[in-house]
């Protein structure tokens, strides 16, 4: 995903958007597709421990680093948000962020349950949507459709989704809850809430 569009001329100040949901939900698509259709919006790219994934570049859907650097970038407080998700560290860089805003460009954040609870509460005019799968079978699916992990970490990040379901549900950190049936139908549903609460609907 680039970061090369066009800036705002409105002299409006972007819009932060969050997009959370447990590993599977589709949460990466959904972020395509408002990039692709959606103007004047970038993409916040995350830093990682984890490793990298077939078909990925560093840099585009994450930058990886090892667990030292990691350490040495929150201890300079570099990060907007971070969280630890099954063994790995990710983060949120703050620069970037800071400065698509100010430029008037909404900035995409796909980040997990416990990193939009911390954005919750640093920047509360965020727009938060939390993704959920149809069922616990179609997330299976889809997790099994990547190919990339062995049986005993799928096992692990499908108990851990209804956990992060129950939470979000409960923590009122997110105002809208859409579910990911059909991608068209859910992007134009996020599409839909983006313009509503930035008056351009």
């Amino acid at each position: 995903m680039s970061n090369d569009r066009p800036r705002s001329s409105g002299g409006r100040r972007g819009r932060l958007i969050v997009i959370s949901g447990p590993s599977g939900a589709g949460k990466t698509s959904i972020c395509n597709g408002l990039l692709e259709q959606l103007p004047d919006t970038v993409w916040s790219v995350s830093v990682t421990t984890r490793k990298q994934r077939r078909g990925e570049q560093g840099g585009h859907s994450y930058v990886f680093v090892t667990r030292q650097e990691f350490d040495a970038r929150k201890a300079a407080s570099e990060f907007l948000e971070t969280a630890e998700y099954i063994g790995e560290l990710y983060g949120t860089p703050r620069k970037p962020v800071d400065e698509a805003l100010s430029r008037g460009q909404n900035i995409v954040l796909e980040i997990d349950l416990q990193g939009g609870m911390q954005v919750a509460g640093k920047m509360p005019d965020s727009i938060r949507i939390f993704v959920l799968p149809p069922d616990t079978e179609s997330l299976r699916a889809r997790l099994e459709g990547r190919d990339t992990e062995a049986e005993e970490q799928l096992a692990r990040r499908l108990a851990k989704a209804d956990g992060e379901i129950a939470v979000a549900r409960d923590s009122g950190c997110y105002p809208y809850f859409v579910v990911n049936d059909c991608l068209e139908t859910t992007i134009n549903l996020v599409k839909g809430i983006i313009r509503k609460e930035s008056g351009t609907a």
